[in-house]
C-alpha cells in the first residue's frame, strides 16, 4: 500500500483538488506554492505568546464577569427553576456536574444555563505535573512538526518529506531543510524536528531563527499546506526567557486553584529544568501516561543497546587479556633467548682471560643457589609436591574434562631438566648397585673357594 501524506479527512474537496498534481509522490511534493508570496527570513516576526508552544502555551483567559460568577453560584447553591423542594435536588445535580467538569447548570427559567467545563474552579479532576523546559537557543532554529503518521513511514519517506517542506517554504535555492531528529509519539504520531539553513550570496550560511521559521509556518496558506502533508501541530523548541518563566509561574492556569499552584511550585524537584503544568481531566492524564510509557520504552531500548555494547566490550576485553598474556609469554621467551645470546657473546669475549674476582664471587653465589634448589627439604620437595598435584589434576581431568591447566613453557623446561637429572642420578645409582653386586658375588665366590681349600687340608 502506497504511503500517502495527502490531505486529511477534514480537508474540503476544493483544497484537496488544489493539492493534487498530475503524478508524483502522493502527499510529499504535491503542495502548490502561491505566486508572489515572497518569503524572507531577514526580519523575524513577533509571535508573542505563541512562541511558548506545546505545554507552555497556556492561552490568556479573560477575567470572568461578575454576572457569570453570580449565575454559577446560583446554579450550585440556590436554583429557582421549579420553585419547590426539587430545586435542592437540582442544586446537588449542578454541583455534581461542576465537580465532573461537564454539563449544563439550569437555575432560572429566564436566564440561560451555566456551561460547566473542566476549566471551572469546582472541577475535581485536576492535577499538576512537571515537564522539562527546552534549552535550545532561538539561533538553533529548531521547530517541531507533529505528523499523524507512524515513525517507520516517516523514516522511509524522509527524503520526500524534506523536498515537500522545501517546496512549502517557497523552493528557494538558498534554503536547505534539515531533519534534526525523529521520535515516536503515542497514537501512531511522530515528532519531526527540523531546521532551515539559509546561504547568502557571499558563500556564508546561517540557521534561520526558530521564531522566524515558526511565524512563517503559522501563516494561513502555509499551515494549510502543512496539514495536507499530515502535520497536526507545529511549535518552536526554544528555551523560555526568565520573564516568560516568571509570567507562567505567577499566573495559575485557568481552573487551577492558586493554592494548589503555589504548592506545585514549592514541590518542584528541579526548578531550573522543570516547570509545573496542569493536567485537567482524564484525557490529559491518559495522554501524559502514554507519553511516559513511550519514553520508558525508549529508555529500555537504549538500555538494551548499552547492555549489548557492554557485552561486546567484555568479550573484546577477554580476547585482549588473552593476547596480552600470550605476548607476555612470548616476551619472556625472547628475553631468555636474548640472554643466551649475550651469554655466548660474553663467553667468546672473555675467552683466554683469567677469571676475575667479581666473576668468581658470582660463580660462588650461583653454586649456592644451585645447592638450595637441589636441597630435598626446600625447593625440590616443593617441586615434587607440585608434580604430585599435577598428576592428581590430570587424573581428575579425565572426569572433569572441562577443567584444563596450562604450565608455562620455561617452567616446563625446568621440570624436564630436573627430571632428567633425577633420571640420570637413578641410572648412575643403579649402575653402582650393579657393580657392588658383582663385587659381592666375587667376594662370596672367593670365600667359598677358601673354605673348600681349608677343608681339604684339614682332612
Amino acid at each position: 500500500m502506497a504511503f500517502n501524506f495527502g490531505a486529511p479527512s477534514g480537508t474540503s474537496g476544493t483544497a484537496a483538488a488544489t493539492a493534487a498534481p498530475a503524478g508524483g509522490f502522493g502527499g510529499f511534493g504535491t503542495t502548490s506554492t502561491t505566486a508572489g508570496s515572497a518569503f524572507s527570513f531577514s526580519a523575524p516576526a513577533n509571535t508573542g505568546t505563541t512562541a511558548l508552544g506545546g505545554l507552555f502555551s497556556q492561552p490568556t483567559q479573560a477575567p470572568a464577569q461578575s454576572n457569570q460568577l453570580i449565575n454559577t453560584a446560583s446554579a450550585l447553591s440556590a436554583p429557582t427553576l421549579l420553585g419547590d423542594e426539587r430545586d435542592a435536588i437540582l442544586a446537588k445535580w449542578n454541583q455534581l456536574q461542576a465537580f465532573w467538569g461537564t454539563g449544563k447548570g439550569y437555575f432560572n427559567n429566564n436566564i440561560p444555563p451555566v456551561d460547566f467545563t473542566q476549566e471551572n474552579p469546582f472541577c475535581r479532576f485536576k492535577a499538576v505535573g512537571y515537564s522539562c523546559m527546552p534549552n535550545n537557543k532561538d539561533e538553533d532554529g529548531l521547530v517541531v512538526l507533529v505528523f499523524n503518521k507512524k515513525e517507520t513511514d516517516i523514516r522511509s519517506q524522509q527524503q520526500q518529506l524534506v523536498e515537500s517542506l522545501h517546496k512549502v517554504l517557497g523552493g528557494h535555492q538558498t534554503l536547505t531543510v534539515n531533519v534534526e531528529g525523529i521520535k515516536t509519539l503515542p497514537d501512531d504520531q511522530t515528532e519531526v524536528v527540523i531546521y532551515v539553513v539559509e546561504r547568502s550570496p557571499n558563500g556564508t550560511s546561517r540557521r534561520v531563527p526558530a521564531t522566524t521559521l515558526y511565524a512563517h509556518l503559522e501563516q494561513t496558506n502555509i499551515k494549510t499546506q502543512l496539514q495536507q502533508l499530515g502535520v497536526t501541530l507545529s511549535m518552536m523548541r526554544t528555551e523560555l526567557s526568565p520573564a516568560q518563566v516568571k509570567q507562567l509561574l505567577q499566573n495559575p492556569p485557568a481552573g487551577v486553584d492558586p493554592i494548589i499552584w503555589e504548592q506545585a511550585k514549592v514541590d518542584n524537584p528541579d526548578s531550573e529544568k522543570l516547570i509545573p503544568v496542569p493536567m485537567v481531566g482524564f484525557k490529559e492524564l491518559l495522554r501524559r501516561l502514554k507519553v511516559q510509557d513511550q519514553m520508558t520504552k525508549q529508555h529500555q531500548t537504549r538500555l538494551d543497546i548499552i547492555s549489548e555494547d557492554i557485552s561486546e566490550l567484555q568479550k573484546n576485553q577477554t580476547t585482549t587479556m588473552a593476547k596480552i598474556a600470550q605476548y607476555k609469554r612470548k616476551l619472556m621467551d625472547l628475553s631468555h633467548r636474548t640472554l643466551q645470546v649475550l651469554i655466548k657473546q660474553e663467553i667468546q669475549r672473555k675467552s683466554g682471560y683469567a677469571i676475575q674476582a667479581d666473576e668468581e664471587q658470582l660463580r660462588v653465589q650461583l653454586d649456592t643457589i644451585q645447592c638450595e634448589l637441589n636441597a630435598p627439604t626446600q625447593f625440590k620437595g616443593r617441586l615434587n609436591e607440585l608434580m604430585s598435584q599435577i598428576r592428581m589434576q590430570n587424573h581428575f581431568g579425565a572426569v572433569k574434562s572441562e577443567e584444563r591447566y596450562y604450565i608455562d613453557a620455561d617452567l616446563l623446561r625446568e621440570i624436564k631438566q630436573h627430571l632428567k637429572q633425577q633420571q640420570e642420578g637413578l641410572s648412575h645409582l643403579i649402575s653402582i648397585i650393579k657393580d657392588d653386586l658383582e663385587d659381592i658375588k666375587l667376594v662370596e665366590h672367593g670365600l667359598n673357594e677358601t673354605i673348600h681349600v681349608r677343608g681339604g687340608v684339614f682332612s
